[in-house]
């Protein structure tokens, strides 16, 4: 089943799966284009939904390595125009810059979603998860780096 056949049906959960379904299979040279495709569904809210799974799924698997930088380049060109998924991105480089220890700033990891700090309060840099601890944006953020710290004195 190609897009164009994904785009024909009616139900908007059987194109998110199949959406889902490609963008898990797609080739590195065509995932820019894929992505683009899906992007162009007329439920923008179901299109962006499996964008953003892939995207999260593909960084998380790709940030610790090099070929994270221009993988995440060609994802920001093809989402430029969606906002939410820019900044998903946007905030993956920052995850992947604070967990490499790679230059980062206090302002941008206050100023990121609750995803993002609940992610990093979770994570392994000492410096970014004792900040969450004390001015993380929400309770469960700064208990969860709390734990995190605790845990890390108990080892």
């Amino acid at each position: 089943m190609n897009v164009h056949d994904i785009l024909q049906n009616p139900d908007e959960h059987v194109r998110f799966a199949a959406y889902l379904d490609k963008l898990g299979h797609v080739a590195d040279a065509n995932e820019v284009d894929l992505v683009s495709r899906v992007l162009t569904d007329p439920d923008q809210t179901m299109a962006q939904s499996a964008v953003l799974r892939h995207l999260d799924r593909r960084a998380a698997g790709l940030y610790p390595g090099p070929a994270y930088e221009e993988w995440a380049q060609a994802m920001t060109q093809a989402a430029i125009d969606r906002p939410f998924l820019a900044q998903r991105l946007r905030e993956w480089s920052l995850f992947r810059a604070i967990t490499l220890k790679l230059p980062w700033q206090l302002e941008d990891l206050l100023a990121s979603s609750n995803w993002l700090q609940l992610k990093t309060a979770a994570g392994t840099n000492t410096e970014a998860v004792e900040i969450l601890a004390e001015a993380g944006r929400t309770k469960q953020i700064r208990n969860t780096a709390r734990i995190s710290l605790n845990h890390r004195s108990e080892s």
